[in-house]
């Protein structure tokens, strides 16, 4: 007779939900009202304790108690934030010199000052404060920000010296201010031995991988210790597409792999069992200090404590109520993870497994092998938990996630252990440690395997609102989806819906309009706020001028494209927004050069320019003025710069290549973001500006000259700017220049993608998407007159949510 499936402990689920919301949201109360409510709640505890007790009165004492003390926790935490120097100062924006210990290993933001260097995020503990002449004496955290990257090399637990300006941080955040810091930091002392060895061991895990190919090489040490800081942004956008992002950040997941692998280690060489719980805790303390105490780690830590010391006791207890007892003691010791949102998939994913996938594998064992039924029920159990936060965080929901990690879960151990044997390794024999890092490569290269074919299927990501809304709706989808996968009459009336659903979407897609358009010569990319413009040269083939910020957006363009091959990619100047796309153009494509500008501004950007080339076996060059060149159908010629710029109100601005480009008969003026005083220039030279269309300067900002826009005389201006940028492009100032010359205008924030065709003699401009109808088109011109083709209706755009976190700090820096 089969046992009777065992039902989840659910004890302690109340007073782990209790806590967690009153430490997320218990900041917006003032400290007073929350240690009130802990008295009251405390005074609750022996009443409901004083008499015959009862398994729910327990859970009411319980949920009693331990909100008491996280209400007294929290507003503690809470006071000290809102009060003194620190609380002062900030809303001023004082200068102050700050000297605290580091807290967490620098960083580089996801997002870099456009046009400058990037910033580095540092979390550290401030324990002195000089500002105004007056010396204060404190503990608090806070998040500085810095283009200094002499900050990279430093460890946690280092203490230092810096120089910067206060800013408030936001409501909510996990620290107490904000330091926009200037200069390279001044190191005080040395870090802790412990973390001086974690560093050497990581710095050795680095080393180990550097002979790996570069997907690899950046993904292996995000496996195992969570270090993303040389992943490909080709590698992180494709994990992301298909929801193996948790792959890069330490969890349960790599903490079980390691202490199993000890644990086994041991048993094979006949430990006894009572030394067992001790090795494996060494191990897990080592590991924690290796991958650093991020709160996906330290709730994994939790448990396995627990888990260790039921071990070593000899009982059996219960996982749910482990995961419960995780939650409680870290969000006591540390409210401020309860807004963390590694901290909320990190629970909820382990909650899916512990709840969820049992259930789900017996029902699939039914059906289908006991194994397989395992491992697709563990990957669904923990996206169904973690769903709702994960579109909360992002503009679309992933399709692919439940069939990706069921392909990406027999290579997460084996190169799990291998890169932890090569980190270990390489003080010792970097040898070993190269040898170790190879056989981590193999099951590494099948997960750059699985995001990138994922990523490529049509439909990887559907959109879904962000934020609550869209949190909620999936919240429901899911509460409602659920109880069909285990009645048999309701996984039918599933199946019919889904069914459904996939025969309309694809008669949607056969229906929609083929892209690109047949006779396409130039497509103006929608890489949100930057440039990057397509000159066909061939099937296959294109001149790419301008990658723009996003290497996923760009790769997205040429791959609907069908570009395999770049003959030359020209690179107006360096500015992120220009240049920081280029890992996406070279990606799967065979790049014949790389053209950049004179100038070599941000040194930053040109340096990971080179470096990229290098990688890629593609030679840099400059061109000079007046030279032209050809690929194809495509020829070309540099016009600008003309000299160099000094004192104008955006140098490598107006330093940015200026091209005339023709493409079957159509010309084109490419002008980068070149401001007044360039194409002043261009005029005063007397240079032919003449072109049918033009890639409206500078994302079309207010800083133009009328003159050159009304000399270009183009009937067609295609302006490439992102979707509610802060910078007011394009400026309706400069659409009416074009608009009064006659121009058809399209932005790509509108339209999307939009190409440029040619069909019997008449040049037309075809959106990949509908949108804001355009200006009629020009009648000047002994050419037929340009026409402007109705596209689909548009899919719903929703605006990416934010959720507070601290890197999230670095997207508020100023714009140059």
């Amino acid at each position: 007779m089969a046992r009777a499936p065992e039902r989840p402990d659910l004890r302690l689920v109340p007073p782990a939900l209790a806590v967690w919301l009153l430490t997320w949201h218990g900041w917006r109360a003032p400290a007073g009202v929350l240690l009130g409510l802990a008295a009251v709640l405390a005074l609750a505890v022996p009443v409901l304790l004083v008499r015959r007790v009862s398994p729910s009165s327990r859970v009411v004492a319980a949920v009693c108690a331990c909100t008491a003390a996280a209400a007294v926790v929290t507003g503690l935490h809470g006071a000290a934030r809102s009060s003194g120097p620190l609380a002062e100062l900030a809303p001023q924006e004082a200068s102050v010199a700050v000297e605290g210990t580091l807290t967490a290993d620098p960083r580089r933001a996801v997002r870099a000052q456009a046009g400058g260097r990037p910033l580095v995020v540092v979390r550290l503990r401030v324990e002195r404060l000089e500002a105004r002449g007056e010396v204060h004496r404190l503990r608090a955290p806070a998040l500085l920000l810095s283009s200094d990257q002499d900050w990279l090399g430093l460890l946690p637990s280092q203490r230092v010296r810096a120089e910067g300006r206060l800013r408030p941080a936001e409501k909510g955040d996990d620290v107490a201010v904000v330091v926009s810091g200037r200069g390279p930091p001044e190191v005080l002392a040395p870090p802790s031995a412990v973390h001086r060895v974690a560093g050497r061991l990581r710095a050795g895990l680095q080393e180990a991988v550097a002979p790996l190919p570069p997907a690899e090489r950046g993904l292996l040490p995000g496996l195992v210790l969570g270090d993303t800081s040389r992943l490909d942004d080709d590698v992180r956008e494709d994990l992301r597409t298909v929801g193996l992002t948790h792959l890069t950040a330490v969890s349960g997941t790599n903490v079980s792999i390691v202490v199993g692998a000890v644990l086994l280690l041991a048993v094979h060489t006949g430990l006894p069992l009572r030394w067992r719980p001790v090795v494996a805790g060494l191990a897990l303390g080592g590991f924690v200090v290796l991958a650093r105490p991020d709160p996906s780690v330290l709730r994994a830590a939790v448990m396995g404590a627990v888990g260790l010391l039921a071990l070593a006791t000899g009982t059996r207890r219960a996982a749910l109520p482990a995961l419960c007892t995780a939650v409680l003691v870290l969000l006591l010791v540390d409210p401020d993870l309860a807004g963390a949102p590694g901290f909320a998939l990190s629970v909820l994913a382990t909650a899916g497994l512990l709840v969820l996938a049992p259930p789900w594998t017996r029902a699939m064992s039914r059906r289908l092998p006991l194994p397989l039924a395992a491992a697709v029920a563990v990957p669904a159990a923990a996206q169904a938990a973690c769903g709702p936060v994960v579109v909360a965080l992002s503009d679309g929901l992933g399709v692919l996630t439940v069939p990706a990690n069921l392909l990406a879960a027999p290579a997460v151990a084996p190169a799990t252990v291998a890169g932890v044997l090569a980190a270990v390794a390489h003080p010792v024999l970097p040898l070993l440690a190269q040898g170790l890092a190879w056989l981590g490569w193999a099951p590494t290269a099948w997960l750059v395997l699985v995001g990138r074919v994922g990523a490529d299927v049509p439909g990887a990501t559907v959109p879904w609102p962000d934020g609550v809304p869209g949190s909620l709706l999936l919240a429901a989808v899911t509460a409602l989806v659920l109880p069909a996968l285990t009645r048999p009459r309701l996984r039918t009336g599933l199946l019919a819906a889904t069914t459904g659903v996939v025969v309309s979407s694809a008669g949607v897609h056969l229906a929609a309009p083929a892209w690109p358009p047949a006779g396409w010569v130039a497509v103006a990319c929608d890489v949100g706020q930057g440039d990057a413009l397509v000159l066909s040269a061939a099937p296959g083939a294109a001149v790419v001028v301008d990658a723009g910020p996003d290497p996923a957006a760009v790769d997205g363009c040429l791959r609907r494209l069908g570009v395999d091959r770049v003959p030359a990619l020209v690179l107006s100047h360096l500015h992120a927004d220009h240049a920081a796309g280029l890992s996406g153009v070279l990606r799967g494509r065979r790049v014949g050069v790389v053209v950049t500008g004179p100038v070599d501004e941000p040194e930053e950007q040109r340096d990971r320019l080179d470096e990229a080339a290098a990688r890629a076996g593609v030679p840099v060059e400059r061109p000079g003025l007046g030279e032209v060149r050809a690929a194809g159908r495509v020829r070309w010629q540099v016009l600008g710069p003309a000299r160099a710029y000094r004192g104008t109100r955006s140098d490598p601005n107006n330093a940015s290549l200026v091209l005339r480009a023709e493409v079957a008969g159509v010309r084109l003026l490419l002008t980068g973001d070149v401001e007044p005083e360039a194409q002043r220039d261009l005029l005063e030279r007397g240079v032919d500006v003449r072109a049918d269309v033009l890639k409206t300067p500078h994302h079309g900002s207010a800083h133009q000259s009328p003159e050159f826009l009304q000399a270009v005389g183009a009937r067609l201006a295609l302006t490439s700017v992102g979707a509610d940028n802060t910078y007011g492009h394009p400026s309706e100032l400069t659409l009416a220049v074009l608009s009064a010359r006659g121009a058809a205008s399209l932005r790509t924030d509108v339209h999307g993608d939009v190409a440029v065709v040619v069909r019997g003699g008449r040049l037309l401009a075809v959106p990949r998407r509908g949108g804001a109808e355009p200006p009629g088109p020009a009648q000047a011109g002994p050419a037929a007159s340009a026409a402007v083709r109705p596209a689909p209706p548009a899919a719903p755009r929703w605006s990416r949510g934010r959720y507070r976190q601290a890197g999230r700090a670095a997207s508020r820096a100023p714009p140059p």
